[in-house]
């Protein structure tokens, strides 16, 4: 006598049983996966969307996650060359968090930045070069010589210049600059003027570190009326050059030295 198989309880008649039911729960993983490799693949121009309106950038390489830009513009001077790798976190709190190398002919930059829509912060800056490769920025211009520098941290706010565009104004900085080398057409027909270091906390202290003019001096700012003064002394030493024992001798008709031939200083001047 013929006897009935029994079917699966909960199975319908005619259908059979679902062989992939296991598998139902990994599908949102995948979406998932999908979705995370799409986003580590998004191109490396994307980061312009998120550049202050100052800032151009072109020549992209990479991805937006760890890419480079090749062209950089500043106020629409040319300004060398960007890589950067991001900290994906950063963005859930509208803020972008990357690690930053600048390159300039060969001046060189390296920083931990995070740019939101205030402003900049900068943090271990170091890096240096030939000034006069800052030229090209505006910077400097016929100075000769190299920097190096090391700041703790530097603080910028993006401000609205008015019909001209907008810009960014130096809030504080903490850190360390020297130069070496230093000269310019503009003072002594070129002579040589030695090296000097700024120590910079609230205020600068500015001193030499040999060579022909023995300086010493302050520096103080003033980011929101973008101005500063630096006030201290200056006198030349023996090795100093005719044209530069000359400019110092002129400047002694202006102000006159203490009792150890140290000339007052003190200039104003914006930034």
């Amino acid at each position: 006598m013929p006897t009935s198989r029994s079917r699966p309880r909960g199975a319908e008649p005619g259908r059979p049983p679902a062989r992939f039911a296991p598998l139902r729960p990994l599908i949102p993983l995948v979406v998932v996966a999908v979705i995370a490799v799409v986003v580590i693949a998004l191109p490396a121009s994307l980061v312009r969307r998120v550049l202050p309106s100052f800032v151009g950038a072109d020549d992209f390489s990479g991805t937006v996650w760890h890419g480079s830009a090749g062209a950089i513009t500043i106020q629409g001077r040319p300004a060398g060359a960007l890589e950067w790798r991001l900290h994906p976190a950063s963005l859930l709190r509208l803020a972008v968090v990357a690690d930053l190398h600048w390159v300039d002919v060969g001046f060189v930059i390296d920083a931990a930045t995070e740019l939101d829509r205030h402003g900049l912060t900068a943090r271990d800056v170091q890096g240096g070069g030939p000034i006069a490769d800052l030229a090209g920025l505006g910077f400097a211009s016929g100075w000769r010589g190299t920097a190096s520098f090391k700041f703790d941290e530097i603080r910028a706010t993006f401000v609205d210049d008015g019909p001209g565009g907008a810009g960014a104004r130096l809030d504080s900085a903490r850190g360390t600059l020297e130069v070496a080398d230093l000269s310019s057409p503009s003072i002594a027909n070129g002579a040589e003027l030695g090296g000097y270091v700024l120590r910079i906390a609230d205020s600068g202290d500015l001193s030499d570190t040999g060579g022909p003019l023995d300086l010493r001096a302050t520096l103080h700012l003033a980011p929101a009326e973008r101005t500063g003064t630096l006030s201290g002394s200056v006198r030349a030493r023996a090795d100093a050059s005719p044209a530069l024992r000359s400019q110092i001798d002129s400047l002694a008709q202006m102000h006159a030295p203490d009792g150890a031939g140290r000339i007052p200083v003190e200039m104003e001047f914006s930034f």
